[in-house]
């Protein structure tokens, strides 16, 4: 029963015939396809699902029956036009928007938003999640992907969540249920914790923070690292919390006598035992006071300071202690007083550093003793062993360098690195880069060098 539509198929509405136009997106639920409604002659986006994700389908609908009482344009959703069913798809027809937050970080790669940006967007998504929570509704699914730019060229920065098909209410939301991308996944889902609409005030924190920084702030090749990091940057989880959540005897280990029982995080290599995963993290996870460091504009250190205090609550660890929407929306960040908007891009124009952010200092999980700080730079370091190694006809031995603060890995593109102590996650121009997101733009976290 699965329909091939292609460009130029037709589709029948209840109130409007559609022309597909172009397919704008694609995932496990089906299509998204451009289409021009031939009555109004008005584009709108059609959300095409597969007959065998019918009830996914379905579920979205449903949702879609109590978001409806929400005024779209208010609450930064997507609006609804009208769903029908043909040829076993259910389609559900929404206005088109322009881009997700994911594409358009790709497009600049990941480079990243000015503070006021941010606080645009981070007021508009937590309008969102207020109206949700009016009418009872978590979305469970917040992501880049899911929060798109409505028509960035005419209005900058306003965005509105999309993607309904995992909404539910609080109470239908079961411990134990896998949801999120685990990258977004707030830490009562990977505990098994009681789940609600707080989920999603973790991720629209995340998001936020991917947002400042340009990469994610924590790594996420398992639940068990981001429980870690989670916990070398927040610290250990309430013993009462870890007692209730169905699932921490997977991530720790349990010490009692008689007068006293305490949880401690597994190790890595307890973790490998117990699970078979390698636990050790591939990446830095960045603290508060590395994210105040991070931005470059000086002139901007309160703002930005409010911002990390309101983003420290977002991904409090504790669901019972995360800021509620209404609270955020009165916090210092959007209550202060503000510079313009002109004021800031003049200050960035000014700055030394073509970017506003300074590259990441990064807070490493301890596998080692650190080497002292340099007094020389990093670039200078490399060019000087660059140097030795020329004059050294001999194979020298290999020296890491753990950069503290990192630099755009186009600042090495002359540099040739001859090997490299771990196998890196590219490599570029010769050198090798262990930082994930260093194709799009991200920083390198770790060099190889020949040393002296």
């Amino acid at each position: 029963f699965d329909y091939d539509y292609t460009v130029n198929s037709l589709l029948p509405g209840y109130s409007a015939q559609y022309l597909v136009e172009k397919f704008i997106g694609e995932g496990s639920f089906g299509k998204v396809a451009k289409c021009r409604n031939l009555s109004t002659n008005q584009e709108v986006a059609v959300k095409i699902s597969k007959p065998t994700r019918r009830d996914a389908g379905l579920d979205e609908i449903s949702a879609l029956a109590k978001i409806t009482k929400l005024d779209a344009d208010k609450y930064g959703l997507i609006k609804f036009i009208e769903r029908f069913e043909y040829r076993h798809h259910i389609c559900i027809v929404y206005e088109l928007l322009d881009q997700s937050l994911l594409d358009f970080m790709k497009a600049r790669k990941h480079r990243p938003l000015l503070i006021h940006e941010i606080r645009s967007i981070a007021r508009q998504l937590l309008i969102s999640l207020k109206g949700l929570k009016e009418i009872n509704m978590a979305h469970c699914d917040i992501k880049p992907d899911n929060i798109m730019l409505v028509n960035h060229a005419s209005e900058p920065f306003r965005v509105k969540l999309i993607d309904f098909g995992l909404t539910k209410k609080p109470e239908d939301i079961e411990p134990g249920t896998t949801m999120q991308n685990i990258q977004y996944r707030a830490p009562e889902v990977i505990l098994g914790l009681p789940l609600d609409e707080r989920v999603d005030m973790w991720t629209v924190g995340y998001v936020l923070a991917w947002l400042y920084t340009g990469f994610h702030i924590h790594p996420a090749d398992s639940e068990y690292i981001v429980i870690r990091a989670l916990t070398m940057r927040q610290g250990m989880p309430d013993q009462e919390l870890l007692d209730q959540a169905w699932f921490t005897d997977i991530f720790f280990t349990v010490t009692e006598d008689e007068s006293t029982r305490v949880w401690r995080l597994n190790t890595p290599e307890e973790q490998f035992k117990l699970t078979g995963y390698d636990g050790q993290v591939s990446c830095g996870s960045m603290s508060f006071d590395d994210l105040i460091q991070f931005y470059q504009d000086k002139t901007k250190i309160r703002e930005v300071e409010m911002f990390i205090n309101l983003l420290r609550q977002m991904i409090e660890i504790d669901p019972n202690k995360r800021i509620t929407p209404e609270e955020a929306l009165k916090h210092s960040f959007f209550t202060m007083e503000q510079p313009s908007a002109d004021s800031e891009k003049s200050n960035s124009q000014e700055s030394a550093s073509p970017e506003v952010h300074q590259q990441p200092k990064t807070t490493t999980v301890p596998q080692e003793t650190a080497a002292a700080p340099q007094e020389k730079t990093v670039k200078e370091d490399v060019l000087q062993q660059q140097e030795a190694t020329k004059r050294n006809s001999q194979s020298p031995p290999l020296l890491k360098i753990n950069v503290q603060i990192g630099l755009p890995h186009s600042n090495f593109e002359n540099i040739h690195i001859r090997d490299c102590m771990f196998p890196p996650h590219c490599n570029q121009n010769g050198v090798s880069i262990h930082r994930g997101s260093c194709r799009q733009g991200g920083w390198i976290n770790s060099i190889t060098i020949p040393k002296k």
